[in-house]
């Protein structure tokens, strides 16, 4: 069995952790890359280990059909046009996060990829870490009973000293803090908590730091989300913090509770009630792409193609209704209201469930070769 092709649509850090991950997954290769910039082949393969047909525009590197999978690292604002030519050519779509910057961009990449019947993963990697998977675990067995209150807080300065920071500062580009960043927070808890937000309530301000003064948008936010069933929900995303990277997890249960590493549970007979236990794990605890849980992840994706399935965790299915929740929250601070999620579009109830369903069928890499040969 041939492997996986996958393409890479920008070459920057993202770009570059991408391809080293995919180096190690089983039953894939990175063939392709495409770049706004112009890049010597002889250099790309000296400094990853591999040849690699490299192209100037996404329409090119599709027409070509030597790759099965197009994984999008450009900045934000140039995700949707490549997302949707690629599903539509009938290629499965790896996304880096955010999708997208409006809602109608995240719905035009997803009625393009259910049209197409093609395979999606979307970049929120941190749900494949072991904190996440080891705190999900603890829901999942029960430890801390019914969680009522988390909260999932991300601080992080994107200042001149991070490589994205000359583009992000752009309001146009870099969308708010929610989704340039903090999405990874807002995306935890909502993997953790499960259900459907009904309304969200969210706060903006701005650090006086002057290294961060060109952004055009405020670089801090908090939002409060009330769940259908009554519980409820706090994240914080600050991309001007003075501080060291901290993706911090607190949940409380009716049994228990989680603080990052720490953990208390009555399930378990013995542990002391004034006491805090703890678990050995990794936190996400950088900023590094390089640092992040990508081959898990990716390695989960290659497996769904394989498996003709909905992948775990990372869907565009499941990254929908993130990226709904943010548009609400960034909506909710704009206007200083409360925003029922009710008024964003795309709720799974409503739109296109063959695209929010995981009985989808969906074509294998030789299914859609096949499918494209009856067309022509």
């Amino acid at each position: 069995m041939r492997p996986i092709r996958v393409g890479v649509v920008g070459l920057g850090a993202v770009a570059a952790a991408h391809i080293d991950t995919f180096s190690r997954v089983a039953g894939a290769e990175v063939v392709a890359v495409c770049s706004r910039r112009r890049h010597d082949p002889e250099e790309l393969e000296r400094r990853y280990g591999r040849p690699l047909r490299v192209f100037r525009c996404v329409e090119d590197m599709l027409a070509a059909r030597v790759v099965d999978v197009v994984d999008i690292c450009t900045p934000h604002p140039l995700h949707a046009e490549a997302a949707i030519a690629a599903a539509r050519a009938g290629k499965h779509v790896m996304i880096e996060k955010p999708v997208a910057l409006d809602i109608a961009d995240t719905l035009r990449i997803r009625d393009a990829v259910s049209a197409a019947g093609v395979r999606s993963c979307v970049g929120f990697e941190c749900r494949f870490s072991m904190h996440f998977s080891l705190v999900r675990s603890l829901i999942d067995k029960g430890l801390l009973g019914r969680v009522h209150l988390a909260e999932v807080d991300y601080f992080h300065g994107i200042g001149p000293d991070v490589a994205q920071f000359g583009w992000n500062v752009r309001k146009d580009w870099g969308g708010s803090s929610l989704l340039t960043a903090g999405c990874h927070a807002l995306d935890a808890l909502l993997y953790f908590m499960g259900g459907a937000v009904e309304e969200v309530v969210s706060f903006s301000t701005r650090t006086s730091a002057p290294e961060f003064a060109p952004y055009e948008y405020d670089t801090t936010s908090a939002s409060l989300l009330r769940f259908a069933d009554g519980r409820i929900g706090k994240v914080t995303s600050s991309i001007d913090a003075l501080q060291p990277y901290h993706l911090r997890v607190h949940l409380v249960g009716s049994d228990g509770a989680v603080d990052d590493r720490k953990f208390w549970t009555r399930k378990l007979p013995g542990l002391k009630k004034d006491e805090w236990s703890t678990f050995s794990t990794s936190l996400v605890e950088s900023g590094d792409v390089r640092e992040h849980p990508y081959l898990p992840q990716f390695q989960e994706f290659i497996a769904a193609i394989r498996e003709d399935r909905e992948m775990e965790r990372t869907s565009l299915a499941a990254a929908i209704e993130t990226h709904r929740v943010i548009f609400a929250a960034d909506l909710a601070a704009r206007e200083q209201r409360t925003v029922k999620l009710k008024e964003i579009p795309g709720a799974a109830s409503r739109a296109h469930p063959r695209a929010m369903q995981s009985r989808a069928r969906v074509a294998s890499p030789t299914r859609s070769v096949a499918r494209r040969k009856r067309r022509s």
